[in-house]
């Protein structure tokens, strides 16, 4: 009878850690990864990724578009993962806008030094 008990005990125990890990697998509505991405792509195209980085904007978006229809059909796994993707395209545009400005930056600034020698040099002569 002991041995029953425990058997049966057993197997209660399996069902509920299979029942358990059934749940934990089942993903909801994506919907904080999708506001992230979307922002994250607003702030890439604000930086100029869209002059800057067109390829990887472009990702961006239609990654965002294929996870908001992904929402929208209701497969929240495939829209989480094509939202992670398109922040990540994002961010990568936004990064490189920003390092084309600040190039572009130092790049006039050296035109000013260069010009400023070329002025101090004409007037010490």
């Amino acid at each position: 009878m002991k041995n029953n008990l425990q058997h049966w005990l057993i197997g209660l125990g399996g069902i509920a850690v299979m029942i358990t890990a059934g749940c934990s697998s089942m993903k909801g509505p994506a919907t904080s990864s999708l506001a992230v991405s979307n922002a994250a792509v607003a702030n890439a195209s604000d930086a100029g990724g869209a002059q800057y980085a067109p390829i990887e904007m472009n990702a961006a978006r239609e990654k965002m578009a294929l996870a908001n229809k992904a929402m929208a059909a209701k497969d929240y796994k495939l829209a989480n993962d094509l939202a992670l993707q398109a922040q990540a395209d994002a961010k990568l545009a936004q990064s490189k806008a920003n390092s084309s400005r600040d190039q572009s930056a130092a790049n006039a600034l050296q035109d000013d030094v260069r010009i400023l020698r070329e002025e101090l040099d004409r007037a010490s002569k």
